[in-house]
């Protein structure tokens, strides 16, 4: 099937079954590195651009949302290095790629707590979200130094600090005090690494999503595995506890 062709088909796939929002677990940096010899921050590099073909691929495909899990709360406790290191890179992408991914019309926007960030990483951060706001494309959350469950205490502080009495508080509620607050629920969570856990990742918002783990490291992920990602999807059939 021609390039076109099966565009159009994953198209209306996405269409058809109303998939809005896709979330990813993006597993395997390390490991594609190491089975080839190279240091680890080679395998995040290649992620790098794993990430910007996969959101083209959702431009092309019509998918709305994309959610990436780049750093989590507990990826603090790596080698100070590779910390180092990831925190240059997500600096170093949002200045490189920023102005290529507005002409897009790429969205961006960051879940987590970023008040941990250097001053300086927060600015870069901030200027992508104020330079992107209007863009009507594809919309790109990035989590980073995100942790489920630390969102949701987030979200009960919050809560509590309004005043409001327990039964008052509903899951619309909820949902409204998390970092997710302005996006839908992920229709399908996919890991790629082949691991078989969530990793304290959007815990309340995949009650209802469809999981797919896929044996690809994520530097190997492109448009074709999210076109089969799509398909697969397309193949369920989901009950939301029916």
């Amino acid at each position: 099937m021609k390039t076109v062709e099966k565009d159009l088909k994953i198209a209306e796939i996405v269409k058809n079954t109303n998939l809005q929002h896709i979330a990813i677990i993006m597993d395997g940096n390390r490991r594609w590195a190491k089975e080839k010899g190279l240091p680890s921050a080679m395998g995040h590099k290649k992620g790098v651009e794993a990430l910007k073909t996969t959101l083209r691929a959702c431009d092309d495909f019509g998918i709305k949302y994309l959610t990436v899990y780049a750093f989590s709360t507990e990826n603090w406790n790596r080698k100070k290095e590779e910390v180092d290191f990831l925190m240059e890179l997500l600096a170093l992408t949002l200045t490189n790629e920023l102005a290529e991914m507005h002409a897009e019309g790429v969205k961006i926007s960051f879940i987590g707590d970023i008040s941990k960030l250097s001053s300086k990483l927060q600015k870069i951060l901030a200027n992508s979200v104020e330079t992107t706001k209007n863009n009507t494309g594809v919309n790109l959350q990035i989590a980073f130094n995100y942790g489920a469950r630390d969102e949701i205490l987030h979200a009960v502080k919050s809560i509590t600090q309004k005043g409001l009495k327990p039964e008052e508080i509903t899951e619309e509620i909820i949902s409204q005090n998390l970092y997710t607050k302005n996006i839908p629920d992920p229709d399908l969570l996919i890991r790629t690494g082949g691991e078989m856990r969530i990793s304290n990742y959007l815990l309340w918002q995949i009650a209802y999503s469809e999981i797919l783990i896929v044996k690809e490291y994520w530097p190997e992920f492109g448009k074709e595995s999210l076109a089969k990602a799509v398909e697969e999807f397309h193949n369920r059939q989901r009950r939301f506890g029916k």
